[in-house]
């Protein structure tokens, strides 16, 4: 009785094992928005670092945040690395690549409460009246990444932060 027992939850538990490990290993989450400002207006407000704090979705959460930043001021090499509260965590964002006024990627590396690297990019276009801006960040899971996905969307926990992110950005760029 009990071999049987052990063997069906021995069996079940490697169904578990191979569903999480088939299950898709790369993410994307993006969201746009148009902004009433030149694509070069926009582009400063992300190249600089130091500037994040004003639109910022995670800025809020933790007004006490420490904030370091080096390199240059702005562009390739520019870094910020936070450390906070629980709901922000702590980890460093390098601007890796930059196309003035049309592409800014970053490298972001989130070192706690779990260690995972992205890649963002805010991509600007010239729109009607001003810029479309295009927040995104895409990345692979690890086996254990693959398995918090099964519970946990990235699109529906990142993608609600890029929507407040750019409202604000739209309203500090120029509305």
């Amino acid at each position: 009785m009990w071999k049987k027992i052990v063997l069906a939850l021995f069996v079940v538990l490697l169904a578990l094992l191979a569903f999480v490990a088939l299950q898709p290993s790369a993410y994307r989450v993006a969201r746009s928005a148009a902004v009433a400002a030149p694509p070069q207006v926009v582009y400063e407000q992300i190249a600089d670092f130091r500037r994040w704090a004003a639109w910022s979705p995670w800025a809020k959460l933790d007004p006490a945040m420490a904030v370091d930043y080096g390199g240059p001021p702005l562009g390739v090499g520019a870094t910020y690395h936070w450390k906070g509260n629980d709901k922000v965590g702590e980890g460093r964002m390098t601007i890796t690549r930059v196309v003035p006024d049309a592409l800014v990627q970053i490298k972001l590396e989130f070192l706690k409460p779990w260690e995972q690297t992205s890649l963002t990019e805010f991509a600007f276009a010239p729109a009607p009246g001003g810029t479309k801006v295009t927040w995104s960040m895409s990345g692979t899971h690890d086996f254990v990444g693959k398995l918090f996905a099964i519970f946990m969307d990235m699109d529906k926990m990142v993608g609600p932060d890029f929507e407040k992110g750019l409202a604000t950005l739209k309203e500090q760029a120029g509305g």
